[in-house]
């Protein structure tokens, strides 16, 4: 994945985030049936743009770091298919609702 990455980069305070995975198991064991599944509102960053330029040219560094989990919001983004991964979104630093910190 990282050579895919590697060729795609963002601009301004965009992120580009894969999305975590739905689960099939709760943390018991128990496998859940298809329509207990929610949407996707998880993700790893994995690329960050440079930041927006403020009105006096200063360029604001984003607070988002990649490796970070991020809470996302039901809908928006863009949804990228590069190569293999097809599970990329691009999202705005303004879009992304909360960073879990453990």
């Amino acid at each position: 994945m990282s050579q895919t990455i590697a060729k795609l980069y963002p601009l301004a305070n965009r992120i580009i985030i894969k999305k975590a995975e739905n689960a099939v198991c709760s943390r018991g064991g128990i496998v859940l049936p298809e329509n207990t599944k929610t949407r996707l509102l998880r993700g790893i960053v994995v690329a960050v743009g440079p930041g927006q330029v403020n009105s006096e040219g200063e360029r604001m560094p984003l607070s988002i770091k990649v490796g970070e989990d991020v809470i996302l919001p039901d809908y928006g983004g863009t949804k990228l298919e590069i190569g293999e991964q097809k599970n990329l979104y691009i999202y705005r630093e303004s879009d992304i609702l909360a960073k879990i910190v453990e």
